[in-house]
């Protein structure tokens, strides 16, 4: 983790930073099937997101922080402050690094973003040694590496009838019943997942 965050956010001129893509049933890219992404940044520039639904296999909190030198072992982990942090493959860009989605009670200078309302993405490992210490954020989620698209390339994407996109939620964002997130984000826009067609239209 470094303190890297690619593109800056401009919530300005219709960009998406802090909304949630919904995959359609005509994303193109298999690796997006059936995700629903929190967008952090997104300008004429580019964009980037974090994949919320789909979780790290085989990776517990305590041996990555051990991995990475944060703590020595678990009993030098002290209890979360808030919930208990998840890791989920945030996307296939940078996979090796990790990216700490969370609320704004943490905030640590010239590294933590803030994005939209109370939510904040840090990408250093500063975030992870006070979650270590259990001084973290109430909500936090860890992702390893990121969905990333090019000068206009989500707008085309859409456009394609590849995403819809709606509000995000807490719930949505850092709860543990990550296998109804997709089903959640349909309906949150109005639409039934059994009714669900490839002939899906905009947001």
């Amino acid at each position: 983790m470094t303190g890297y965050i690619p593109f800056g956010s401009d919530s300005s001129g219709g960009f998406l930073d802090g909304k949630m893509l919904v995959a359609t049933p005509s994303m193109q890219d298999e690796r997006f099937a059936r995700t629903v992404i929190y967008i952090c940044a997104h300008s004429a520039d580019g964009a980037m997101g974090i994949v919320v639904n789909q979780p790290a296999k085989n990776i517990r909190f305590p041996d990555l922080l051990k991995q990475l030198g944060v703590i020595d072992g678990v009993s030098d982990m002290r209890a979360p402050r808030g919930a208990p942090i998840r890791i989920v493959n945030g996307g296939p860009v940078e996979s090796g690094r990790g990216f700490v989605l969370h609320t704004n009670d943490v905030f640590i200078d010239n590294s933590t973003m803030p994005i939209e309302d109370n939510i904040c993405l840090t990408a250093t490992l500063d975030i992870l040694r006070s979650i270590a210490i259990g001084e973290g954020p109430e909500q936090a989620l860890l992702a390893l590496g990121y969905a990333g698209w090019g000068a206009g390339q989500l707008e085309r994407e859409i456009q394609a009838n590849g995403w819809l996109h709606c509000d995000a939620d807490s719930a949505l964002l850092f709860d543990d019943k990550v296998e109804t997130k997709y089903t959640r984000a349909l309906r949150k826009l109005g639409i039934e997942p059994g009714l669900f067609s490839r002939d899906a239209g905009h947001a």
